[in-house]
């Protein structure tokens, strides 16, 4: 991690708490600016030198691991993680997916489900809270 002043890292780690928590949602700068009570380009420079990636990216990351685990864990098709984990877009999910991990997901899913190990199934997944379904405020 490189320095910067240590009031401003509490609050990025604010921002990023807020992105760890809140991954599925639609997340952007400017939310997450003032999350960290900073100016927007002054938490985005600081975001990247801090943790070595921006904010989106770093987004990007907690999303596609989240997906992994759904991926190794449960019946849920690809489309169905896809929405699960904040993407709105199949092939934006999936062109992510692979730039991170080198594989696409239906590729990664297969080859955990290859193992034989029991999947939980998408219902129980979705009833139980594991995978938070975005709420529309109309």
């Amino acid at each position: 991690m490189r320095r910067v002043p240590g009031d401003v890292l509490i609050h990025l780690r604010r921002a990023r708490d807020h992105i760890d928590r809140h991954f599925a949602e639609d997340l952007d700068l400017d939310e997450l600016a003032a999350i960290a009570m900073l100016s927007k380009f002054h938490f985005l420079r600081s975001f990247a030198k801090v943790y070595g990636l921006t904010p989106l990216a770093y987004l990007g990351e907690r999303r596609v691991e989240r997906a992994q685990d759904l991926l190794r864990t449960t019946n849920l098709t690809v489309t169905e993680v896809c929405h699960a984990v904040g993407y709105s877009s199949l092939g934006s999910f999936s062109s992510r997916f692979s730039e991170i991990v080198g594989e696409t997901p239906s590729a990664f899913q297969a080859r955990y489900a290859v193992r034989g190990a029991p999947r939980i199934p998408g219902c129980w997944v979705f009833m139980s809270g594991l995978v938070e379904r975005r709420h529309d405020s109309t």
